[in-house]
């Protein structure tokens, strides 16, 4: 799959974010739509962003927070922002707060933080009513009066419109009921910033009076406030039950705080986290994709320096709020108060306050609090400017183009680290050399790479880090070359991870090396027990029972796997390896095509798919599958099979194309050279044979096939001495298969017989008869010499011998017969001699 696809939707993603986010700050935050820009922009260049963005394992934080912002908007659509007065904006548009909810519950599937808008919005309503406009969107305004509700009030006393904010938000032409405002008439104003109907009604809020006059103004919002908390239950209790009733397990490794015994530690150090995630929003300067085990040390005192961050983040937040309280007062615009909520509320799943996170810090979260940053950092911005003179404002000003421009910067390096696995794990280990986590992952990348000195050096130091890693231990294990020092390692990952999976499959499959069979057995089967998922151990189990020759046992064992791992293409492919074996070639057939169709670059599936047909004479099917598997991949071991196919079909011309190719792709591979030299050798190019032949025989001595080929390459070039000298030196290898040597003695009798020593020839015929009965030439060939000596009657015992073993062989009939005619004649003439 191309990447560029995947990075082309995120950054699409995160422009349409950005631009949301300005609509956002322009219509319910900042009245300068300039500064509603230079958040968008802020937004867009924020270097934390990097891991949410660039990352391709998926989008769930970018697409969540354009849901999020979404959602908000739709909200905020469905309020009669034109209601007057001091009461709270009626439900103007049912529409857009049905459409708040899908689209809140599409944020909150899409990531969890995303439900944390429904909290937005209320907070927002609730410190938003609509005193700031007294003109409705029909050009009437709220009436008040000292009776009931809504009884008209002369025109004289008519509220005139507010003017501070000449944008219009929203406006709408119906809604649920009328904006109601059942509050003492009130006196002139006398110069107070909150008129006292305000301040009464603000006091009624806070002290929770049931007074009815002020829960018919609380009422259109206590509606919706309703609405939305019944809905959010629901939704977070479908939630739960699509996660099983349960939350997500995690190690002490991912998040070490909430392991903690003392729970000040665990106060003390979530809190540090706080802020900790603040100082990466306001300096992002050392940034990494994996903040785990042992990056942020945990506050376990109070007289830890770190305290200090906690104390002034919480000052910070009191004197924030502290302002909200005071806008609410003065009827101020709410910049404050968003930027608050738009940080807070998107945080606080990731802040360990409710339940445990799989996490220490993780960058990509504060994708959405960073919202929340940016308003917060730009009002203030645009407070500081107002207050200095215009060269002041002039050096602010380009001091942000600096910070733009430097977050610009940052950004782009870090897109560079996110360029590659190799990478972006090479990072983490320079940007944090004391995190175990990372030298974890960059030694698993070296593993891949084959790079293992440097990958053992890398797992150590993450054990020298965090001795209680369980999976660095297991894959040093696998790395070690000392059976003993990598059963210790699967030993001690399983001392302090009893279920850990892999640990079990691997000491299983030691075992199995060292014929401890039973023990290997219920090693893995503690694996599937542990991992019912884990595909490998159900092949390793079923593949061991087989070769115990418990074969229903092993059929159990593969259904079960692919019951539960049905997306496996290697078990499909091992279990119709199982299937050949056990004689059923059509059921393997199936299992072989379903595992291509699974993973069609499934090449080991392909080729042997292609054996099988080979094996059942289908040669054109063979060929067929053989060459869609080197359109897969044009290794040498595709092309191994291919070009046996071509030699076993007489197709020499091709197979010497075919081997030629493999070897340039695998020269140092002793089998495809000596298959090259056995097709030269038939094609009579037979000095470029006994070349690479030599070659062969120089660089492995011991091998017999060299010697073997070497004597037949010798014997065509007539040449029978050498190929007698190759055949003795094959001979003193001592192979232990017999049939193997008797043919080694069946080969010796021809020289011997080319060189016309005959009786030598007899000798090794004799020899390779006694190993194997049913070499049918050797007999026939014992036959040859004594007919030649004249010895009939012991030749025809030998004929006789060979025709049971070949009843059709033409060649041992012509020889009975011209025995047959030489006894007769031989008989014919001692009778002419006895008369």
């Amino acid at each position: 799959m191309n990447p560029f696809y995947f990075h082309a939707v995120n950054v699409i993603l995160h422009c349409l974010v950005t631009l949301v986010l300005m609509y956002t700050c322009d219509k319910t935050v900042f009245k300068n739509r300039g500064l509603a820009f230079v958040t968008a922009l802020l937004f867009a260049v924020h270097p934390v962003h990097t891991e949410a963005v660039a990352g391709i394992v998926g989008r769930a934080d970018v697409l969540a927070c354009l849901l999020f912002l979404l959602a908000f908007l739709s909200y905020q659509r469905s309020l009669d922002q034109g209601c007057a007065g001091q009461c709270f904006p009626t439900t103007a548009s049912p529409f857009f707060l049905l459409l708040s909810l899908f689209l809140g519950t599409c944020a909150m599937l899409v990531k969890e933080t995303g439900v944390t808008v429904f909290g937005v919005c209320l907070v927002y309503d609730l410190f938003s009513p609509s005193h700031k406009q007294d003109k409705l969107s029909n050009g009437a305004v709220c009436q008040h009066s000292s009776g009931q509700p809504g009884s008209p009030q002369p025109s004289s006393q008519q509220a005139h419109p507010h003017r501070e904010n000449r944008k219009q938000r929203f406006p709408h032409k119906d809604s649920w009921g009328g904006c109601h405002s059942p509050l003492p008439p009130e006196p002139k104003s006398s110069g107070f910033p909150m008129s006292p109907r305000a301040m009464w009604s603000l006091m009624r809020c806070l002290t929770g009076s049931t007074n009815r006059n002020f829960l018919l103004t609380l009422r259109p919002f206590l509606k919706r406030a309703i609405l939305v908390i019944s809905y959010v239950t629901v939704i977070l209790y479908f939630r739960l039950w699509i996660m099983g009733g349960t939350m997500p397990l995690f190690s002490e490794q991912d998040n070490p705080a909430s392991f903690s015994p003392y729970i000040l530690t665990r106060f003390l150090t979530y809190s540090y986290l706080l802020a900790f995630n603040v100082w990466l929003l306001l300096a992002p300067i050392t940034l990494c994709y994996d903040w785990q085990v042992g990056s942020i040390p945990l506050v376990e005192t109070i007289w830890d320096m770190r305290n200090l961050a906690t104390i002034l983040l919480a000052v910070v937040m009191a004197l924030l709020s502290l302002h909200c309280v005071a806008a609410f007062k003065r009827l101020e615009h709410k910049e404050v108060l968003a930027g608050l909520l738009f940080l807070v509320f998107p945080f606080i799943p990731a802040s360990n306050l409710f339940f445990r996170v799989g996490f220490v810090v993780a960058e990509r979260v504060l994708y959405m609090p960073s919202m929340g940053y940016c308003i917060l950092f730009v009002h203030g911005l645009s407070k500081l400017c107002a207050g200095l003179s215009r060269c002041g404002a002039t050096s602010l000003m380009a001091s942000t183009v600096l910070l733009l421009l430097l977050f610009s910067w940052k950004t782009v390096k870090q897109n560079e680290i996110w360029l590659s696995r190799e990478s972006l794990f090479r990072s983490g280990v320079q940007t944090l050399p004391h995190n175990a986590k990372v030298h974890y992952n960059y030694a698993n990348f070296l593993k891949d790479q084959g790079r293992n000195k440097e990958a053992i050096y890398h797992y150590r130091t993450a054990l020298k880090l965090y001795p209680r890693h369980a999976s660095a231990l297991n894959n040093l294990g696998t790395l070690t070359k000392d059976m003993a020092e990598a059963k210790m390692y699967y030993q001690k990952a399983l001392q302090l991870h009893p279920q850990h999976n892999r640990a079990l499959f691997n000491l299983g499959n030691l075992l199995k090396s060292q014929e401890k069979t039973e023990e290997a057995i219920m090693l893995l089967k503690e694996s599937i027990k542990y991992g019912p998922d884990f595909a490998d151990a159900y092949s390793s189990l079923a593949s061991l029972l087989a070769e115990q020759e418990r074969f229903k046992e092993a059929e159990d064992v593969y259904q079960a796997g692919i019951k539960n791992c049905p997306d496996s293409s290697d078990l499909h492919n091992n279990y119709a390896v199982f299937l050949v074996d056990s004689g059923f070639p059509e059921k393997a057939v199936a299992h072989y095509q379903q595992a291509i169709q699974l993973n069609p670059s499934h090449h080991v599936a392909v080729v042997n798919l292609g054996r099988l047909y080979r094996s059942l004479g289908e040669n054109s099917k063979a060929e067929e599958w053989y060459r869609r598997a080197l359109k897969v991949a044009r290794t040498a071991e595709v092309l191994s099979p291919l070009g046996a196919l071509y030699y076993n079909t007489g197709r020499h011309k091709e197979a010497l194309e075919v081997y030629r190719e493999a070897v340039s792709l695998q020269p140092s591979q002793r089998d495809l050279r000596l298959a090259l030299a056995q097709v030269l050798a038939v094609m009579g190019q037979t000095k470029e044979a006994e070349k690479i032949t030599s070659h062969i025989v120089s660089e492995e001595p011991r091998c017999l096939e060299c010697y073997r080929l070497l004597s037949a390459i010798h014997s065509k070039q007539e040449h029978h001495g050498k190929a007698l000298e190759a055949i003795e030196k094959a001979l003193q290898l001592k192979p232990k298969d017999p049939k193997v040597i008797s043919e080694l003695f069946f080969t010796k009798g021809n020289q011997l017989r080319e060189q016309n020593l005959l009786d030598k020839a007899f000798e090794s015929y004799e020899a390779a008869v006694t190993l194997d009965p049913d070499q049918a030439q050797a007999w026939m060939n014992m036959g040859g010499i004594r007919h030649i000596q004249g010895s009939y009657v012991s030749a025809r015992a030998y004929y006789e011998r060979a025709l049971k073993l070949v009843p059709d062989s033409k060649l041992l009939k012509e020889n009975l017969a011209k025995l047959d005619r030489l006894e007769r004649r031989l008989q014919e003439v001692r009778e002419r001699d006895q008369t």
